[in-house]
């Protein structure tokens, strides 16, 4: 059998993230990120053609570069046109879609067992400090898990359902509900009269509810609460985990309110609704609190993963304070590629950053432009 370098490159950056996510663990010295950042990228640089042929047009070979900031990134209309994996056909046992519209071709994001693993440890790592800071791996925090997803078994292509149903099983009470389903187009609808009812089903038992699901599924659940006149008053403790774009698929809310109307309407504390960043092309995702927290909401990766603000113009990193298009340098994106260009606007801020949203189409194409 051929030498495959990514089995020890996964095995150690599984022990890497593990180490990474424990409470009490301190940030990984940034030497460490830089070494094993230009070791991925050299090596999926030589197993994965597409990325191979960006690289090289680019002059940015693993010899060539240096810096981790420098290491290419691909855009992510990129994923729709071309296969950004290392591995042959006969071991991809699992493909992530991007969410949209049926009558556009997805992003593909292929893996093998090591590599969803993978994605399982950094995802309940990352998960568990922001939304369950209070659970513990080995017992769970009893939380009773409402995913407005369709379960994977009905949506195996979602790396939202993927991710619901591994932080569900290692921290549920067990008793796991789902109210997503699949229309006919293809789409996600949401079954709003069953979850009303199984969230008040919850409140009479008093077990805290983990609600997670998008923000078009949510804003769905408001309308259907207030058209019915309705509010809930969910169990203490109870918290909401909210994510991704509105996609056209309900009425579009600034987050701010979209937080107000849930604490008003399932009668959760603000500070117990925890925004999350994600994407099919990315293995780690970003939150912008932590349960119970007060201080200003700001987007943050974990220690394994990076997040630039560029410029459009430039692909350079912009100042503080200013605006760009965000760009990931993700270290659990084992099989694919480790650095990937969003069309997704955000503001520079500390050791984080702002989301403002999705890039109009001229910028959009300036994040094509990085990559010629």
């Amino acid at each position: 059998m051929a030498y495959d370098p990514f089995s020890s490159l996964t095995a150690r950056l599984c022990a890497f993230i593990s180490v990474c996510s424990r409470p009490t663990s301190v940030p990984p010295a940034e030497d460490r990120f830089a070494a094993l950042a230009r070791e991925l990228f050299a090596a999926q640089f030589e197993a994965v053609p597409a990325y191979r042929a960006l690289a090289a047009h680019q002059g940015r070979t693993p010899t060539a570069v240096t810096d981790w900031r420098d290491i290419p990134a691909v855009p992510t209309a990129a994923f729709k046109e071309f296969e950004f994996t290392s591995l042959p056909p006969d071991r991809r046992e699992r493909v992530f879609h991007s969410s949209g519209t049926t009558q556009h071709l997805p992003s593909r994001v292929y893996h093998d067992a090591a590599s969803l693993a993978l994605y399982a440890t950094a995802a309940q790592a990352w998960f568990q400090r922001h939304v369950l800071p209070e659970a513990d791996e080995n017992t769970g925090a009893g939380f009773r898990f409402v995913l407005l997803t369709p379960p994977v078994v009905r949506a195996p292509h979602s790396s939202l359902a993927c991710m619901g149903e591994f932080v569900a099983d290692l921290f549920g009470d067990g008793q796991t509900r789902w109210f997503g389903r699949i229309g006919r187009d293809g789409t996600w609808e949401l079954e709003a009269e069953a979850l009303v009812v199984a969230l008040r089903e919850s409140a009479v038992a008093q077990t805290p509810v983990c609600l997670f699901g998008t923000a078009f599924s949510l804003v769905h659940l408001l309308d259907h609460l207030a058209a019915t006149g309705s509010t809930l008053r969910l169990p203490p403790g109870s918290r909401v985990m909210e994510t991704g774009g509105y996609k056209g698929r309900s009425r579009a809310l600034p987050q701010s309110e979209l937080h107000a109307q849930l604490a008003r309407r399932l009668g959760v504390s603000g500070s117990h609704i925890v925004g999350e960043y994600g994407m099919c092309e990315l293995a780690s995702q970003a939150y912008d609190r932590v349960v119970g927290g007060i201080a200003p909401r700001l987007f943050q990766f974990p220690p394994w993963a990076r997040a630039v603000v560029v410029s459009p113009e430039t692909g350079r990193e912009v100042a503080e304070g200013e605006a760009g298009l965000l760009r990931v340098y993700d270290l659990a994106n084992v099989r694919s590629v480790l650095a990937v260009q969003t069309e997704d606007l955000a503001v520079r801020r500390g050791g984080g950053f702002e989301l403002l949203g999705r890039a109009s189409l001229a910028e959009a194409r300036g994040c094509s432009l990085l990559a010629a």
